[in-house]
């Protein structure tokens, strides 16, 4: 009987459950859209990303929203489906915290893949800087943020997913959600007060602000592109944010791994009070 299993066992019990259909249904999609959005974002990023400013923080700004609309696309529609699957064997014993977190675990290797896939094509397109800010080589910090990226925006997914009552719910916020990520990433407009507040528990922030660190996006060696014809503009403040430094990195880092934390929670706590009468 499930209610003599431990949070663990059922933990791997459903994380195997999700491998099994996935390779069942062959469900291949997640990783061609992710290869297909890749190509299409990078092919116009182009390998001219480097040469100013303005380019290498647009492109920087493209391969997050990317991310962040491959890693929610994942999950947006997986559990909302399965409510009442989950309110039957939530009867028989079902641990909410582990349902959850076979789903955090599953989609743990499937965004690792699309990361995969989304920094190779990158790489084809776009030539990065050698020289990190933590590690000495850029690629993998580069690499580090785009799976965080997909992976935070993945538990995202599972949270609206969660709080959403049927799939077309969740497709309907799904849209908002990202415009959200967008608007308050801060290259779009500029944000103050109360905006810059929301901004903090959005991915797209610190996203920008990692990749921004590992570009040195602060550094003189990427003027503006008005410099090309009225040379005497130049940048005068630095941007704190895209401060080259590894305790900078660690932070954005850090911020993304805890809003995923708190996706995670909610998600948790939406199941068990949908299901506390089961």
């Amino acid at each position: 009987m499930m209610h003599k299993t431990s949070r663990v066992k059922q933990t791997i019990v459903y994380v195997k459950k999700n491998f099994r259909l996935f390779m069942n249904q062959k469900d291949w999609k997640f990783i061609v859209i992710a290869a297909v959005i890749s190509l299409l974002v990078c092919a116009v990023v182009g390998d001219k990303m480097f040469e100013t400013y303005e380019s290498t923080k647009s492109g920087f700004f493209a391969i997050i929203s990317a991310a962040i609309w491959i890693g929610v696309f994942n999950s947006i529609q997986g559990i909302c489906k399965e409510h009442d699957t989950i309110t039957s064997e939530y009867r028989s014993g079902l641990h909410i915290s582990a349902y959850v977190m076979s789903h955090v675990i599953f989609d743990f290797i499937v965004c690792f893949i699309q990361a995969i896939i989304l920094m190779a094509i990158c790489c084809v397109f776009i030539e990065f800087p050698d020289e990190g800010v933590l590690f000495g080589n850029a690629i993998p910090e580069y690499f580090i943020t785009l799976f965080m990226i997909i992976w935070g925006s993945d538990i995202m997914g599972i949270m609206i997913s969660s709080v959403s009552s049927t799939p077309n719910v969740a497709m309907t916020a799904m849209p908002f959600v990202l415009i959200l990520q967008l608007v308050f990433s801060g290259v779009l407009f500029e944000l103050s007060d109360w905006t810059e507040k929301i901004a903090y528990v959005t991915y797209s922030k610190w996203g920008m602000g990692a990749l921004g660190a590992i570009g040195d996006l602060n550094s003189e060696e990427l003027p503006l592109k008005l410099s090309a014809v009225f040379p005497n503009v130049v940048r005068l403040e630095e941007e704190a944010a895209y401060e080259a430094t590894a305790g900078n990195l660690l932070k954005c880092w850090g911020c993304i791994l805890l809003i995923a934390v708190v996706c995670t929670l909610i998600s948790g706590i939406s199941l068990k009070l949908r299901n506390r009468d089961s």
